[in-house]
Formats: structure tokens, C-alpha cells, sequence
């Protein structure tokens, strides 16, 4: 059974961080979602704490980001938890890749999974970056974001195709463009609710696409910005997913 969550991005930007995980997790619960993607834990004690508040109100998340990869890789795989994002600074891609490949050895030791987030602006934008990754990252896996994807030019649902055993989470989303000619990213355009921007019937395909091969895990609505109520926004996006099975 598919899962519906938030990767509460713009729900920080709108708020101004994330003050309350009880007041966050029961808003996103009474919107029809079933958690986020990411709990963020400055220690153990902390992860437990959250952990458990999730669980007492129904609520899940997916992965667990500490202050450094280690505790991410260890608070993650602790709460049973079953992949991190791929952490890395480097602007390189072969740099990129090294740190890729080296998290992936350590986490298969915790039993956990590695996956790359796909990202404008970084060293794996394109679909040809995102390919390579894959080959030469053979034990990563991806947290894909079909807007992203779109947004650098490429082609989600032939992703989602070839690639679907090594997906670990897909990320929802639409977007806007502000300024075509813009050559920063976040000044080109702008990501919106399901529906509200230039992908047409993308994500409706991508969610049959999931459905119709049998996809069991997380799909994560993700909203990077705001102009209203982030409410307004997360309940047009889960009625569209609903609309399209999800």
C-alpha cells in the first residue's frame, strides 16, 4: 500500500523552521497525509522522543537526519528506518560519486539504504547526471523528485520505468516558471501544489505508473514554496493524488 507524506520543506520556509512536531504531524494527519519524510534529531534521546510521539498519533517518517551523516546513517537504521539521503558537499561529480560509494558500503552494514536525491543546481541535476550516478553508484539507490527531474528537462515516467527497483521514495511535485531565461535555478521558476503549474498530466501518470507496477512504498507531496496557506496547498495536492489512486 502506498503511503502519502510530506518532504516539509516549505513548510519550514513558511513558518520559519519546524517549532512543534505534535502541532506539524496533527495538521498534515487532519490533511490526509501520513507523515514526513524526514524527522530531524539533534541526538538519540531526541529521535526516540519523536519516534515515539509519531507512533502515539498514527503518524510515521521514513528517514532520520541527525547533525552528521553518521548519526543520520545510525538514528535512521536505530528506529528501523530503511534508507538516508546520499550526504555529500562536493561539487564534483566524480568527488560526489566517491562519497556516494563509500556511505553505501558503510549503510549496508546497518542494513539501510542510500539514495540520491536528484536536486537543480547540484552535481546530479540532469536525467544523463542522474544515469551516470546510477552507474557508477551501482549500490545507491534514488529519492526521486519528478519536478526536479522535469524542471533540468527530463523524463520522469522513463525513470520511474527503468529504474524502479531502485527507487525509495518519489517525490510529488509542480512548478511554475518565473523567468525562462533566468540562469539560476530557483530564480527560473518556482515549485508549486499538484496541478498549479507546467507539467500537465506528468504526476497523473507517474502515480498509475507506481500503482500499476506495484509500487508499495512512500510517495512525499513536497511544496518548496508558498505564497498562502501552506493548507490551502497540501489538501489540493493530496486530493490530486487521491484522484489519481494514491
Amino acid at each position: 500500500m502506498i503511503k502519502v507524506g510530506i518532504a516539509d520543506y516549505g513548510l519550514n520556509v513558511w513558518y520559519g523552521n519546524m517549532h512543534d512536531y505534535k502541532w506539524r504531524l496533527s495538521m498534515l494527519k487532519e490533511l490526509g497525509f501520513d507523515g514526513i519524510e524526514r524527522l530531524e534529531a539533534a541526538n538519540a534521546e531526541t529521535a526516540l522522543r519523536y519516534n515515539a510521539l509519531a507512533h502515539k498519533m498514527g503518524m510515521d517518517f521514513t528517514t532520520c537526519r541527525g547533525t552528521n551523516a553518521a548519526d543520520t546513517l545510525t538514528f535512521s537504521s536505530g528506529l528501523g528506518k530503511n534508507y538516508i539521503w546520499v550526504q555529500s558537499t562536493a561539487s564534483d561529480f566524480d568527488t560526489f560519486c566517491r562519497h556516494a560509494n563509500h556511505q553505501a558500503e558503510i549503510a549496508k552494514q546497518y542494513g539501510i539504504k542510500v539514495g540520491i536525491h536528484n536536486h537543480l543546481g547540484t552535481p546530479v541535476e540532469t536525467e544523463e547526471q542522474l544515469e551516470e550516478f546510477l552507474h557508477r553508484c551501482p549500490d545507491c539507490y534514488i529519492v526521486f523528485d519528478i519536478g526536479h527531474h522535469h524542471a533540468a528537462g527530463g523524463d520522469p515516467l522513463y525513470i520511474i520505468d527503468k529504474y524502479f527497483d531502485r527507487l525509495v521514495t518519489v517525490h510529488f511535485k509542480d512548478y511554475v516558471i518565473k523567468d525562462a531565461n533566468a540562469s539560476v535555478w530557483s530564480s527560473r521558476l518556482r515549485f508549486c501544489e499538484l496541478s498549479g503549474g507546467v507539467m500537465g498530466d506528468i504526476p497523473k501518470r507517474v502515480a498509475e505508473t507506481l500503482i500499476q507496477k506495484g509500487y508499495n512504498g512512500w510517495v512525499m507531496v513536497e511544496h518548496d514554496t508558498h505564497l498562502q496557506d501552506p493548507r490551502i496547498d497540501l489538501r489540493i495536492s493530496r486530493d490530486y493524488l487521491k484522484d489519481c489512486g494514491i
